[in-house]
């Protein structure tokens, strides 16, 4: 993805995303999340590991918690993944295999 205007300090591209975690105390009233879709993508201008922890903002606009060990190429290929997060950054569900 690249970002026409960026800050000072900050890489134009975003070349990987980290895993966030709605977590219960930060969902808001206004918009409450869906409790099925948990993970969430997190632009990482910053290896992933360095955010662990961190409250940011994801894709979508939810506010989640950072889990820096996980890889958003696997978690969001999962049923649990934001459908948002995954269709803005084009992570695409595994095909099923034919019985």
């Amino acid at each position: 993805m690249r970002f026409p205007r960026c800050g000072t300090g900050h890489d134009h591209d975003v070349e990987s995303y980290a895993v966030g975690f709605a977590r219960p105390d930060r969902w808001s009233r206004e918009r409450p999340a869906e409790q099925a879709t948990p993970w969430h993508a997190v632009e990482a201008h910053r290896p992933p590991s360095e955010l662990d922890g961190e409250v940011e903002l994801a894709v979508c606009g939810a506010i989640v918690q950072v889990w820096g060990a996980q890889d958003w190429q696997r978690v969001g290929a999962g049923r649990t993944a934001c459908a948002e997060c995954r269709a803005r950054t084009a992570v695409q569900r595994p095909l099923s295999r034919v019985r």
